[in-house]
């Protein structure tokens, strides 16, 4: 995933590639965080990246697949999910991680970049489907070992109950301005795990 001559998942990683492709895609977060998508130039990422524009070029063609990129390499640095026991305990956790990196002022401004990308750029929205699919799948077995213990019915959709976590907090980032915090993160997280035990999120609903 760190070639820069041919496509992602392909080359071992270390060395040189993978200095330039981090100093790329730092650059370009910072970029897309600034200016959106519209604003994504190549040959500007590659000067803030301090490499050569050739490389940048014929490494990823174009913004769209320079996005795309970015959030495989999101998606792979995220912090691994917390277990703690509990499905709340472990809500909690997802939930504040959630709120903290969407309180980030750079990270808050790419996602919302990002999500506002997506709405008109199919590309973009393929690539941020891909990013959220990897981070509800790590979270996924906090609902599902839930199941197992007997915490939730046993025909939860336990994808579901992830994406209940988050789905306030990005309403919150994008609608209201209001802040992120650990309180809010809590809330979220309870609301999502009450759901969960009432059966909302059961595939077969009596």
């Amino acid at each position: 995933m760190t070639s820069e001559d041919i496509g992602p998942g392909t080359a071992r990683p270390g060395g040189r590639t993978a200095r330039v492709r981090s100093a790329v895609l730092r650059a370009a977060g910072d970029a897309l965080a600034e200016h959106g998508l519209a604003g994504l130039d190549l040959a500007d990422v590659a000067r803030r990246a301090e490499v050569g524009k050739t490389t940048v070029y014929r490494r990823w063609g174009t913004p769209a697949t320079l996005v795309a990129d970015l959030l495989a390499d999101m998606a792979e640095q995220s912090l691994p999910r917390t277990e703690s026991g509990t499905l709340l305990g472990d809500l909690r956790a997802n939930a504040r991680l959630v709120a903290r990196t969407l309180a980030d002022p750079r990270q808050g401004a790419l996602f919302k970049a990002v999500i506002a990308a997506a709405t008109c750029d199919t590309r973009t929205a393929a690539a941020l489907h891909r990013f959220y699919d990897i981070r509800v799948s790590e979270w996924e077995p906090c609902a599902r070992q839930a199941v197992e213990r007997g915490e939730l019915p046993a025909d939860t959709d336990t994808r579901e109950v992830i994406r209940a976590v988050s789905a306030p907090l990005y309403y919150r980032l994008l609608t209201t301005g209001e802040p992120l915090d650990e309180a809010t993160a809590d809330r979220a997280a309870e609301a999502a795990a009450a759901a969960a035990r009432a059966g909302a999120f059961r595939t077969a609903r009596p």
